[in-house]
Formats: C-alpha cells, structure tokens, sequence
C-alpha cells in the first residue's frame, strides 16, 4: 500500500487531510471492505464513493473499483502529530521535477505520480519556496489507520506535509526508506493536510 497525502495549513481547529487517494491493486477480482479510524480523534468529511460506516466495494486486478473509480477518495480531519523535523526546500518551479522524482523513489506508478501532480501542483502558488515533510507509514497510522478486509501483501503510506516559505531555511534532510516493492496485492494512497 502506498499513501502520499499533501499537508497543508487553513485556519481551523484541526488540519484537514484534503484529496487522499487511496488505490487497489489485488492479484484478482475481489470484493473488499475499507474502513478509516481516528486513535487520536478525526473524522471523515467528504468521500467518493460515500463511505458512511466504511467502503463495500469490488475491484478487478487492473484497480478499477465498482468498475468507476480508479481510487477511493476521502477527506478527513484529525489532530496535528504530523513531523515537522525532516525534509526538504523546493523552489515553486522544481516543485513537478522533485514529486516525479521522489514519488518513483517510493515506489508510486507513472499514473499515481501524475494523478498526484496534476492535482497539487496547480494549487501550490504564492510563494518562492516549500517546504516538503514527508509523513511515512507509521507516522500516518497513528492518525488515520486503514483496515482492509483483505490485507495487502504491501504497504507503503505516505503524506506530504507542505509549507510555503520566501527563502529557504535549510531544514534537516529526510533520509529515504527503501522502495515499495510492488508485488502481491499493493495498495498505494496519497493525499494531504491543510
């Protein structure tokens, strides 16, 4: 499973986790039941296809999902225990260059990239650089664990946390973990907080 998720800041009580994607890929036709908790508090708050008390869905070995959706797709509030400690200073127009390059790193697909940039890129604007902190598996289930009815052979979850800064104040560099290795029944997600 591979999440990537964007985090970003508004003024509200709790950060928002805005376009997470979650995406499915079993070895077979499968029918699968997909639940979100909160342990430290959270709730969903907009989702397609509606999730109400969990996703009931069936997906083919291609990831298609209700033969309509090429992902699960959920907002959600939650506290803020994201990292702040580790990651790195991108100038806006590297921005596209740095998600292809690091997403593949993780190990996401050609469309999971595009699909991710497509999206974000367009809505980081107003500001000369970011600062990019990635929030990996165990940081995220902390805050928003997933249960499957089928569990994946592999997981790998992954949010960017992403703050807009006017010059760079050289944070600390995230060291990267090894590659999500995509074999067996993979499920990937990327989204994000604001």
């Amino acid at each position: 499973m591979i999440v990537v998720g964007y985090i970003l800041y508004q003024n509200t009580s709790e950060p928002v986790a805005y376009k997470p994607n979650i995406y499915l890929y079993p070895q077979e036709s499968i029918e699968l039941e997909v639940k979100i908790d909160f342990p430290k508090g959270g709730k969903v708050i907009a989702s397609i296809p509606d999730y109400r008390s969990g996703w009931k869905v069936k997906v083919n070995k291609a990831g298609k999902i209700n033969s309509i959706y090429d992902y699960l797709f959920y907002e959600s509030e939650q506290p803020d225990n994201w990292q702040h400690e580790t990651g790195w200073e991108i100038e806006k127009d590297k921005l596209k260059n740095f998600f292809d390059h690091n997403m593949k790193e993780y190990g996401f697909n050609k469309n999971e990239i595009e699909d991710f940039t497509e999206y974000w890129i367009p809505r980081l604007i107003g500001h000369k650089v970011y600062q990019i902190y990635p929030q990996e598996e165990k940081v995220i289930n902390e805050l928003i664990s997933l249960d499957l009815s089928v569990e994946p052979d592999n997981v790998l979850r992954l949010f960017y946390l992403i703050k807009g800064i006017d010059q760079k104040e050289n944070i600390k560099k995230h060291e990267m973990p090894e590659k999500l290795n995509r074999e067996g029944f993979v499920m990937t997600e990327w989204g994000g907080l604001r």
